[in-house]
């Protein structure tokens, strides 16, 4: 399995508007990716760790998930993809780094 993580790291001026319209408008572009398996959105939630660990400022992570890395070229070069980046302006404005990656990954338990 292949995932491609979109990181949103940072704050949104408008928070639950940014979410919303990513899995609202956003997603539906996202589902036209040709092989993709699956979407997950992975928005913080507050925890208690008694162990000093630095906070992560992630204000969403997709996770998109393919069975390979020829699936996850072939999205990436779609049209579906393009109309993806397009659609970028219309989020809301973002106060800082957003990142692409791709990995590899297999579950273990």
């Amino acid at each position: 399995m292949v995932s491609y993580f979109v990181r949103y790291r940072g704050r949104a001026a408008d928070p639950s508007a940014f979410v919303a319209y990513y899995r609202e408008r956003h997603a539906a572009i996202l589902r036209g990716f040709p092989h993709v398996k699956s979407l997950v959105l992975h928005t913080p939630v507050v925890c208690h760790d008694p162990f000093p660990v630095r906070a992560g400022d992630t204000a969403l992570l997709a996770q998109m998930t393919f069975d390979n890395e020829a699936a996850l070229d072939a999205a990436l070069q779609s049209e579906a993809r393009k109309k993806a980046r397009d659609d970028f302006g219309r989020f809301g404005t973002f106060y800082g780094e957003i990142t692409h990656e791709a990995l590899s990954g297999g579950a273990l338990f």
